[in-house]
């Protein structure tokens, strides 16, 4: 990642730089989205706009979505970094302001861009999934109403952190929070799902869950195909006893959930193997991605 895009710009990475006077360093006020291009072009853009603007405006911060302005940025940088696909993140920082505790909006705000190769992902783990470790950190709770995609980030740092001490992170896991409640929150960087008996369940937002964007997708996509979905409030219990389990994020799209792990209590999720209603899901959502007939 030899260039970074600032404020519509782009420059060699060693100039990309926003002030310390700046409110998302002092106090972690600014939000970001993280996505995905297929064949070169960003994928639900519009979604992920749409989101940024609205906690933008619950944090003060101007902002007004351009979805074609923020398309040509993006593959301008992708193009200076040799990129044909690209692993995403936008940021908008609130800006400079005084030391303290603004009560009124901001007005400057900073805008980064990030460009990077995406991970590669192994067509094995399209079957063979991977393993969920259950953590004991608890989720905290939302900055407001809903959860932000903000710039606060120590929560998932922490679980991050402990996730390292299981031998199931060598092996590529995820890691899962609970509530302060004990009910199923959502993965370190991802929603999760989980089947039983033919329905698809994924925890509400009133668990202080990130109303993920592929999430958004895939609920949309099961009820396209005729799958009841239900949100709600769930115990640790309900999702080691489901007949699939799988998890979402705009870089990862689906990931079929194979193994829970509870401290060093091991359970294979259905037969071991991705399950068909994470099959037929993965495949419809790469279908709506271009990729996949």
């Amino acid at each position: 990642m030899n260039y970074i895009g600032v404020n519509g710009g782009v420059v060699d990475a060693a100039d990309a730089v926003v002030s310390v006077r700046d409110h998302g360093f002092l106090y972690g006020i600014g939000l970001f989205e993280t996505f995905r291009t297929y064949g070169g072009k960003p994928f639900l853009l519009e979604r992920h706009l749409e989101r940024m603007a609205e906690g933008c405006r619950q944090l003060g911060i101007p902002f007004e979505p351009d979805i074609d302005g923020l398309t040509e940025w993006t593959l301008k940088l992708m193009e200076r970094n040799g990129l044909q696909e690209a692993y995403i993140r936008y940021t908008i920082t609130a800006g400079e302001d005084v030391l303290g505790l603004p009560a009124g909006d901001y007005t400057h705000p900073n805008q980064v861009l990030f460009a990077k190769a995406l991970p590669p992902r192994p067509a094995e783990l399209d079957t063979n999934g991977k393993e969920l470790q259950l953590l004991k950190l608890r989720r905290n709770t939302p900055e407001g109403k809903v959860r932000f995609k903000s710039l606060h980030y120590m929560n998932n740092i922490l679980a991050k952190r402990e996730l390292t001490l299981y031998p199931s992170a060598a092996r590529g896991a995820e890691g899962l929070m609970l509530t302060a409640r004990g009910e199923v929150a959502e993965g370190i960087v991802s929603n999760v799902f989980f089947v039983k008996g033919g329905r698809l369940f994924t925890p509400d937002e009133s668990a202080g869950i990130l109303p993920g964007i592929t999430r958004e997708m895939v609920m949309e996509l099961a009820e396209s195909e005729g799958l009841k979905v239900e949100t709600g409030l769930y115990p640790w219990e309900m999702l080691s006893m489901a007949d699939e389990v799988f998890l979402t994020n705009s870089i990862q799209e689906l990931v079929p959930v194979t193994t829970l792990w509870k401290e060093n209590e091991q359970r294979a999720v259905g037969s071991g193997t991705a399950g068909p209603v994470t099959s037929l899901l993965l495949k419809k959502y790469r279908q709506k991605a271009g990729i996949e007939q």
